[in-house]
């Protein structure tokens, strides 16, 4: 039997989240004049007024709700009088322990002003209205992530700027972005001027801001202040100034202004004694993504590391290669790191296994040129024999497609026969686009290979980045990485140069006019040479192979 309402009495409990007063939908002082108003209208006795600026999403998370909770145990009073229901539980644990007293009179009465929920009413109704609130802040909670992410992804900060910083306020919730601060911006920025120099502590360089006048921005109930110790320690250790955004454990790279430049923010934190902290370069790498590891198949990637050398008072950067080793299935055991000069050493041996001299490239395009008419006119019959045969299966398919106009054959036998033949001319039109480019390309290729074979480790030594990775991948197809030692599986036509090559080379040195004097003996081995450089290499490094597959 519920307890008669004159003897009721009730706590009027108001609730507003943490947040900022102008994204509540009821201030905790709007709510009490409400419920004070309801409590008047039917004669309510009200034996305290509990206030609280805490959010309901999370249990035990709110102190005041649980010391009324208590004291309802204890019999000060009987009822809650609150706005709404949301105010008393957005979570399933409150929500449950509000249920259950009520269900048990230990809660005799919970007002509202549109209703009031009774022990003896249907159990469902407050179920229902209870699950509602917290499936409400479940799909906030989500809509604010969602919103958040899609704002750190345009580059923006989802938060207040910093020191130096202003948040715009024309646009609308959501669209707003940062920009510099005016008054601000430049002092902040001296200040990491100073702390450049090496010559001034944290500590002393906010004396000066101070002293310069720097104020806190002036909100509604704070700001206008001098700057604190923990902030501008916050200010020398923040990579937004820098251009980045340190966001839920990762790192974005911002749309904002930096402060400072990476290497500038460096220095900082070396001169603070900082290791800092990883995150993604602007920069890229010479040879990632064209080396994986022997072991794991991961590819291999690269880090940078800054140094701050006391001597020269300069800090110094080193590139390290090693595996990601992001293959969860398999325990990856290269944990080395191999420099980067350790590593384009390596790139230049196995580029000198192909490097050749002056004389043997000139020889490679005087023959070529010698050759050039022969080897375009058999590519041209090699044409004309594709052409009669794609002209011969298009002629198959034609008689066909006559035959089942005419009911000659059934449907499955054309539908074969069709599809085979379909097959046929797609292939044969993929060897015809073959050999018209080869036929055009072929002595262009085969130049690419010896002016390669002659000029790569120079270039590569001369060359930037881009050029030290397009030279790396014209060597080989996947170059592995095991225990440090780069291995790279040449092209075929390198490999020729490789096998025989160098005894031509040895030979070839052994002929030189200081060695030997220009005469006949001297004519008929640098011809003897030439004609092996010639047998043995194939001038078109892809010649046999079209050969073969025409």
């Amino acid at each position: 039997m519920g307890k008669t309402e004159e003897k009721i009495k009730y706590f009027i409990y108001a609730r507003k989240s943490s947040e900022s007063d102008e994204r509540q939908v009821q201030s905790i002082d709007d709510q009490v004049l409400i419920m004070t108003g309801v409590a008047k209208n039917y004669n309510l006795t009200i034996v305290d007024t509990i206030p609280e600026s805490k959010s309901a999403k999370e249990p035990n998370g709110r102190p005041e709700f649980e010391k009324m909770m208590k004291r309802i145990k204890n019999g000060e009073a009987q009822g809650i009088l609150v706005w709404k229901i949301d105010r008393l539980s957005r979570n399933p644990i409150d929500s449950a322990v509000i249920q259950w007293s009520l269900q048990k009179e230990v809660i005799a009465s919970i007002r509202t002003p549109d209703r009031e929920y009774r022990p003896e009413d249907n159990a469902l109704l407050l179920s229902v209205e209870s699950s509602m609130a917290n499936q409400f802040i479940r799909d906030l909670s989500k809509n604010v992530k969602r919103g958040l992410k899609s704002k750190i992804d345009k580059g923006w900060m989802p938060s207040i700027a910093p020191s130096g910083y202003l948040n715009t306020k024309i646009e609308a919730q959501g669209e707003r972005y940062i920009i510099k601060d005016p008054e601000r911006f430049p002092l902040i920025r001296r200040a990491w001027d100073l702390m450049l120099t090496g010559n001034h502590t944290p500590p002393k360089i906010l004396d000066m801001l101070n002293e310069w006048g720097f104020r806190t921005p002036r909100t509604k109930r704070r700001g206008g202040k001098p700057m604190s110790y923990s902030t501008i320690y916050k200010i020398f250790t923040n990579q937004f100034y820098a251009g980045l955004i340190p966001y839920s454990g990762q790192i974005f790279q911002g749309q904002h202004e930096p402060m400072v430049t990476l290497e500038e923010f460096d220095r900082v934190q070396v001169l603070l004694g900082r290791k800092g902290k990883p995150r993604p370069k602007t920069h890229v790498f010479a040879f990632t993504g064209c080396i994986r590891c022997a072991e794991c198949g991961c590819l291999i990637t690269a880090i940078e590391k800054i140094k701050f050398i006391k001597r020269d008072k300069k800090t110094k950067t080193y590139v390290f290669y090693h595996c990601t080793r992001r293959k969860k299935s398999t325990q990856c055991s290269q944990r080395k790191e191999l420099t980067l000069d350790k590593l384009e050493l390596q790139i230049e041996m196995e580029i000198e296994k192909y490097t050749i001299l002056p004389e043997f490239r000139d020889w490679a395009l005087e023959i070529l040129n010698e050759h050039n008419d022969t080897e375009i006119n058999d590519r041209s019959k090699i044409y004309e024999s594709q052409l009669k045969d794609l002209a011969a299966s298009q002629n198959e398919l034609d008689e066909l497609t006559r035959m089942r106009y005419r009911s000659q054959v059934t449907d499955d036998f054309f539908n074969t026969e069709k599809t085979a033949l379909q097959k046929k001319i797609m292939r044969l039109k993929d060897q015809l686009r073959d050999t018209e480019k080869r036929a055009e390309n072929w002595l262009e290729l085969s130049e690419r290979t010896f002016n390669f074979a002659l000029y790569a480790r120079k270039a590569f030594v001369m060359g930037d980045m881009t050029a030290k990775r397009e030279i790396l991948r014209a060597l080989g197809e996947n170059p592995l990485l095991n225990d440090q030692k780069l291995s790279v599986y040449a092209y075929e036509w390198l490999q020729r140069i490789e096998n025989g090559y160098p005894e031509l080379e040895a030979e070839f040195e052994a002929l030189e006019p200081t060695k030997m004097p220009m005469d006949t003996v001297r004519s008929e081995a640098l011809a003897s040479i030439r004609t092996r450089w010639y047998h043995h290499r194939d001038l078109n490094p892809s010649s046999r192979r079209e050969r073969a597959m025409s």
